[in-house]
């Protein structure tokens, strides 16, 4: 897979970076490039905990 390819959508990334409080960041950064791996990791968790609920 390319790197830029991505699974997750980037509507949801920032929806779920809102809900974490760390949308701010990356619009004044400008990309994801400064978020850190552990916010990273809970930005993808609660994606599929998301994803888990769409299944149930």
């Amino acid at each position: 897979m390319s790197r830029n390819s991505s699974i997750m959508s980037e509507n949801l990334k920032e929806e779920i970076a809102k809900e974490l409080g760390v949308y701010d960041q990356v619009k004044k950064d400008g990309g994801w490039e400064n978020v850190s791996s552990k916010t990273c990791g809970n930005i993808v968790t609660k994606a599929i905990e998301i994803a888990n609920r769409s299944v149930e």
